[in-house]
């Protein structure tokens, strides 16, 4: 018998400083069997990161061709296309030509190191790629944020991110890798 994706609600309200954008809206995140908790939490804090009403979750880990979150336009092609963790060139290089803006939010303390001067050569000639990076601290006070019902509260401005729940107050600052141009 296979295993069913857990579910969580989250009620989110951002403030984006920087981008003038301020949305309050209830999310609906499936964790995937094989999902860690703090790769959930990462998917979810690269929503509020990029936050907009169109923007989505996909299948994610279920599908290949997918990213795990886009923000589509009217006529169904891809403006933002967010991926998560350490992927292979190939699938960035497929991303890049398929949408306006791709981000790479990458973890795991050692691998990501690793892979980082294994690829940085290579990524550096896309110039709709933007690479963060988030150290295994950081991310795991924000996976302490984790509730099946959570109510999180985000505000961002020049580079930081201060996230909050009714327990905890954490202010994040995540490592520019490669901007977009």
């Amino acid at each position: 018998m296979a295993l069913k994706a857990t579910i969580y609600k989250a009620a989110v309200n951002v403030a984006d400083l920087d981008r003038q954008q301020f949305l309050e809206t209830s999310l609906t995140l499936a964790r995937h069997p094989s999902e860690t908790q703090e790769r959930m939490m990462l998917r979810l804090l690269a929503w509020i990161i990029h936050a907009d009403e169109r923007l989505q979750f996909t299948r994610g880990l279920c599908a290949d061709d997918e990213p795990e979150i886009w923000l589509r336009n009217d006529h169904m092609g891809i403006e933002l296309w967010v991926e998560l963790g350490l992927p292979d060139e190939r699938k960035l290089r497929k991303a890049v030509n398929q949408s306006s803006e791709v981000v790479l939010f990458t973890y795991n303390d050692r691998a990501a190191q690793v892979w980082w001067q294994q690829n940085q050569d290579k990524l550096r000639q896309y110039k709709n790629l933007a690479i963060w990076y988030i150290n295994d601290e950081q991310l795991a006070k924000v996976s302490k944020l984790a509730d099946r019902t959570m109510s999180l509260q985000a505000t961002l401005q020049e580079g930081i991110i201060w996230l909050s729940d009714e327990h905890h107050n954490l202010e994040l600052q995540l490592t520019p890798w490669q901007q977009a141009s």
